[in-house]
C-alpha cells in the first residue's frame, strides 16, 4: 500500500469518525451514519489495500 493510500484512508476514517461524534453529541442520526459509513468505507480501502500487498508479496517470490 502506498503512503499516499495509507494517509487517505486514514484521514477518510478519522473524519468518520469525527463525523459520529459530532453526530452523537447533537442527537444528528444522519451525521452519525455518514461517519459510520465513512469509517467502513475507509476499512474496506485499507483492507484492499492490504489483500493488494499480499498478493504482490506472494508473487514476487
Amino acid at each position: 500500500m502506498g503512503l499516499g493510500d495509507k494517509i487517505s484512508n486514514a484521514a477518510q476514517e478519522a473524519m468518520g469518525k469525527t463525523k459520529e461524534g459530532v453526530g452523537d453529541a447533537t442527537d444528528n442520526e444522519r451525521l452519525q451514519a455518514e461517519g459510520v459509513a465513512d469509517q467502513v468505507e475507509a476499512d474496506v480501502k485499507q483492507a484492499g489495500e492490504h489483500a493488494k500487498d499480499a498478493w504482490k508479496d506472494a508473487t514476487d517470490r
